[in-house]
């Protein structure tokens, strides 16, 4: 009798890794084929736009290729894996519903938290691989990618800011109305510089403030500058100086999403600097910080959600599966994608507004799965 129920358990071990193993092809097998085939439609209507461009920048096969295209391709499989995982899951798992292999599956004692193992186990190795794209790989294929559009694809740069406050130490601080970059100057410019009672003990004002390349070095004109010591005040004035202060202009041709080509010891580096600094767009950077932790935690949602709603076999098939799946996942999509703006627009803590859809949709997930088939 022993030998019976223990050759039974073995058996069932048997069966059960077959399950896994069949999920586990099915549910990465789909999801590769389906990105793949995506990636490349996107890929051709891109070279469609942007060949124009290419010609008229004289840009080289070769860096068409593997500077552009090549570093391309890891940035739009990691924006569209969600999506993606999600719909291979909904195909699929409605599939076997359809074919009553979930039906057998549960009526022959396997729990349905044990049959959504395999499921989990995919979604660890791809939100796992999206966090590993995310952080390292991605960001240092950005690197390359932007060089070349800076030079073949992109409209020259151009400093758009305004009344641009900058901290340099604890005691400087800096003003400009404005920067122009192809010149390296800086309008309207002024220094302060206060002691440590944070008292004004220094202050320089003039028209502009120009990089010198041969000194490196910022040379101000047609300045007017004041010494304060206590009740005592020094004023001098005129047409030139230069000033030794740790600021390059490069700080000011950096675009906004600069960023983008940082990984994560580098961004984590560069937010405390422009914090430093006061930068006003220092919530811009902590948004890229946080969605890129954020985002591969959109795999096992979906996947959890997508296998909650098609393991159950319905009369509209696959394709009533596919279609209330594919509006839940684009409404949560959305919602991560718009849910930056709650911090950007209403002050809110960042790292609430970017995490706000996974937990609202991780409430969704778990009540799925408790209405799932069991």
């Amino acid at each position: 009798m022993e030998k019976e129920n223990g050759e039974t358990i073995r058996s069932k071990i048997i069966v059960l890794k077959k399950i896994d193993i069949y999920i586990i092809k099915k549910f990465l097998g789909t999801f590769f084929f389906t990105l793949l085939m995506v990636i490349c439609v996107i890929i051709v209507f891109d070279i469609s736009e942007k060949l124009e461009d290419f010609l008229r920048n004289n840009a080289p096969m070769k860096a068409i290729i593997f500077d552009y295209y090549l570093n391309l391709l890891p940035y739009l499989a990691n924006m569209l894996s969600p999506l993606f995982i999600f719909i291979a899951v909904i195909f699929f798992t409605s599939k076997m519903a359809s074919n009553s292999e979930i039906v057998a599956i549960l009526s022959g004692g396997v729990k349905f938290n044990r049959f959504l193992r395999p499921f989990l186990i995919c979604a660890f190795l791809l939100s796992g691989l999206s966090y590993y794209l995310n952080n390292f790989l991605i960001p240092a294929a950005n690197k390359d990618r932007l060089a070349f559009e800076e030079v073949y694809y992109r409209n020259k740069l151009r400093n758009f800011s305004k009344d641009i406050h900058i901290k340099i130490d604890d005691r400087t601080f800096i003003y400009m109305s404005n920067f122009v970059v192809d010149l390296n100057l800086g309008n309207n410019f002024s220094l302060e510089k206060f002691n440590n009672n944070g008292e004004l003990s220094y202050k320089l004002l003039s028209d502009n403030a120009k990089w010198d390349t041969t000194t490196n070095q910022w040379m101000v004109t047609n300045f007017v500058e004041r010494k304060i010591n206590g009740l005592e005040e020094t004023v001098n004035s005129g047409a030139k100086k230069y000033l030794d202060i740790n600021l390059k202009p490069e700080e000011f041709k950096r675009r906004t999403n600069s960023v983008i080509a940082m990984n994560y010891f580098e961004l984590n580096d560069f937010i405390k600097e422009q914090t430093f600094k006061g930068s006003h767009q220092v919530v811009l950077y902590e948004i890229e910080k946080h969605q890129r932790i954020a985002y591969p935690f959109a795999t096992f949602i979906l996947t959890l959600i997508g296998v909650s709603i098609s393991s159950r076999k319905v009369r509209g098939g696959i394709g009533l599966h596919i279609g209330l799946g594919l509006l839940v996942s684009f409404s949560y999509i959305l919602f991560m994608r718009v849910s930056s703006t709650f911090a950007i627009n209403s002050g809110m803590p960042v790292i609430v507004a970017i995490w706000m859809p996974n937990i609202l949709y991780s409430l969704l997930a778990f009540y799925l799965i408790k209405k799932a088939p069991k």
